[in-house]
């Protein structure tokens, strides 16, 4: 160590050096989520022109070689020079941190970009960037290297434009103006120094893309994929706005109430000014509750004081009608917040001029005043909709009220289970075979099928830091039930009991006794229902657990091929074809043997090919998108058995290899 600590040992970061040091502080992740949120930065700025009323249109492209190109027809980046900085404004807002239009709230009322740094900070992440601003007459553009400008903002030549720039300016109405001819253009390349991958999945952009047109009614967002050779294309378009949102996210469930709930509201504030609320919501007869909630159309994962305004108004609400109802002598005590939003599909979103975000990455939303604002909207707007619609509040207070009893039973259920484990010294189940460790880091529990195979587990395990939990039979489909028959069911009691750390409302992540749980199913139809039942379970009544990236899929091999006392393993057809293409071996003297489940394998074999960390492959479970993974477990678990049968025929043919 270096024991001359003086000036010479402090560095100053100039321009955008910062942001490539420390990338994190800036995007939240250099993994595909990092990835991704570049092209979120840049499409949010689009947006922000759409919410002014300047741009009805974004196109967003994947080139070939990792390459982004967002487009948008808004008022483009002005180009002017700055009367103090001395360069144009487009360079201002490329390559400057904390340099934009929406400090004064002149050029835009609200917008999700607040601070100045997203654009520039896709910048300085790109190996290579580029933006084109066209005015209608004339076409600016500016090069940029690792952040810094490789020359002026200068006007070229349309016949000097790349064919996409020359067709966008081709395009004509029939009275000859043209459609495109004014707007912004960002083409990237995102680094991959910095990056763990810059292949991006056209899947998870396109359902973010789809969610920003369901908050803005009547933008058309366009996602291309052209690395294909037949380019796959996404338009969205949604006259309904957080209407159709709702309605999409019911598409598959037995709505109560045929319209969704919809209605707007505006309030003044000192603080803020006109801040603008906007909210959909219907119920349905599931047991689960759909809330996301939405500040200048940035998705705040964690809430805010927004969604607490909400929530609060809406148990109020319901409490109020309770009391002047027939059904009030039903219930002993008031509704809770989980009952009243049981069965609820609800998409709020919120405008404020100047919000206080929890970190660049924006998850949550902190403006104290924003809580009361939208609790006084929610309130006067459900009170006028029941008052009309009679019908609507009744059946949703039935919905509640048998809610509440089963909370009041789930209670009642956890209570027996916490003393009839305080009676055991353990408190954890006989089936399981627990490891050594106690740092749940260090931890992994397996959930395996069967007995034969949990046997085989057992003694195969490094029963150091490894615990084997046997399963039996099929378990239930918690889509359909509510949670006092979920944690009283003999066979998911083992593993909320297991894993430690409650169940439902009472998770706790803190209490989690492995950081890797992994599910060990037979490679056949049967292990894979087996695991969706899993995964439905965790998903519904562990979702931190997913979150936190502590699921996994245990992958055996499908074969094991034998040759004069060798072995090796193929975990897919492809795998099997290139060990014996490559093999050169005499055909009649090799083995195959194609494994139908998991006890067919000694401990030793199920060792050294599945639960050998050096060896093994898992696969780790992300909740990428939550709105998508809302929709399919939905039409896969779900009672609605029209929208599944569809979702088969749909996905029949690429099925394939399927051993039954």
């Amino acid at each position: 160590m270096d024991l001359n600590y003086s000036a010479q040992n402090i560095q100053v970061l100039k321009g955008l050096e910062a942001v490539r040091k420390r990338p994190g502080m800036y995007i939240g992740t250099t993994g595909i989520d990092g990835l991704h949120h570049l092209v979120y930065e840049v499409v949010d700025n689009s947006v922000d022109e759409a919410m002014q009323g300047h741009c009805d249109s974004i196109l967003v492209v994947l080139e070939g070689n990792d390459v982004v190109r967002v487009e948008d027809n808004g008022r483009g980046i002005p180009v002017d020079i700055h009367p103090t900085e001395g360069v144009s404004a487009l360079e201002l807002v490329m390559t400057r941190l904390h340099a934009g239009g929406k400090f004064d709230k002149k050029s835009y009322k609200v917008s999700g970009g607040l601070h100045g740094v997203g654009v520039s900070v896709v910048n300085a992440l790109s190996q290579w960037c580029e933006a084109f601003v066209f005015t209608g007459e004339k076409v600016y553009v500016q090069h940029y290297k690792l952040g810094v400008a490789a020359g002026t903002t200068a006007e070229v030549s349309p016949g000097s434009l790349p064919p996409w720039a020359q067709l966008r300016l081709n395009v004509r109405d029939g009275s000859g103006a043209g459609l495109s001819s004014r707007g912004t253009v960002v083409r990237f390349k995102a680094d991959p120094a910095i990056f763990e991958t810059t292949t991006y999945n056209f899947d998870a952009l396109s359902n973010r893309l789809r969610e920003l047109a369901f908050l803005n009614k009547g933008l058309s967002i366009t996602i291309r994929d052209e690395r294909l050779n037949h380019p796959k294309i996404h338009e969205f378009r949604f006259e309904g706005g957080v209407k159709s949102f709702v309605e999409y996210l019911n598409e598959s469930k037995t709505v109560l109430h045929k319209e969704p709930v919809f209605f707007t509201g505006t309030r003044e504030d000192p603080a803020q000014g006109s801040v603008d609320v906007e909210c959909a919501l219907q119920y349905n007869d599931g047991f689960n509750e759909i809330m996301y909630s939405f500040v200048n159309d940035i998705n705040t994962r964690e809430g805010g004081t927004h969604l607490v305004g909400f929530k609060s108004a809406l148990t109020k609400t319901f409490n109020e009608y309770l009391k002047n109802s027939k059904h009030a002598k039903k219930l002993d005590e008031s509704l809770s917040g989980d009952d009243v939003r049981e069965g609820l599909t609800a998409v709020l979103s919120v405008k404020v001029p100047n919000p206080q975000f929890e970190g660049q990455t924006k998850g949550k939303l902190g403006n104290s005043e924003v809580k009361g604002i939208v609790e006084s909207v929610v309130n006067e707007q459900l009170e006028r909709y029941f008052d009309q619609h009679q019908d609507v509040i009744n059946n949703i207070l039935e919905k509640s009220l048998l809610a509440a009893r089963a909370r009041i039973a789930a209670r009642q259920a956890r209570d027996a289970t916490r003393r009839k484990n305080a009676m055991d010294s353990a408190g954890l189940p006989g089936k399981l075979a627990d490891c050594k460790e106690k740092d749940p880091a260090l931890c992994e529990l397996f959930l395996v099928e069967g007995d034969s195979a949990g046997g085989s587990a057992k003694g195969g395990r490094d029963s150091k830091y490894q615990a084997i939990l046997s399963l039996w039979g099929k378990m239930m489909n918690v889509e359909k039930q509510r949670i006092e028959k979920v944690i009283t069911n003999e066979k998911l009691q083992p593993i909320i009991a297991s894993i430690g750390a409650g169940c439902g409302n009472d998770f706790n992540a803190a209490r989690i006794r492995y950081h890797k749980v992994i599910i060990m199913a037979d490679a056949d139809v049967d292990g894979s229902h087996i695991r969706t039942l899993l995964l439905t379970f965790f998903y519904r009544y562990m979702t931190e657990l997913i979150e936190r990236g502590h699921v996994y899929l245990a992958m055996p091999p499908l074969y094991k091929i034998g040759y004069e006392k060798k072995s090796f393993y193929a975990y897919d057809d492809a795998e099997k074809d290139r060990i014996l293409a490559e093999s050169g071996r005499d055909p009649e003297k090799i083995a195959i043997q194609r494994y139908k489940g998991l006890g067919e394998m000694n401990p030793e074999q199920l060792w050294e090919t599945t639960m050998d960390p050096v060896r093994r492959n898992i696969i780790q479970v992300h909740l990428d998108d939550a709105v998508e993974a809302e929709r399919i477990f939905s039409i896969l678990m779900g009672e609605n058995v029209a929208p599944r049968r569809e979702f088969i025929e749909e996905n029949a043919l690429l099925v394939t290899n399927l051993d039954v």
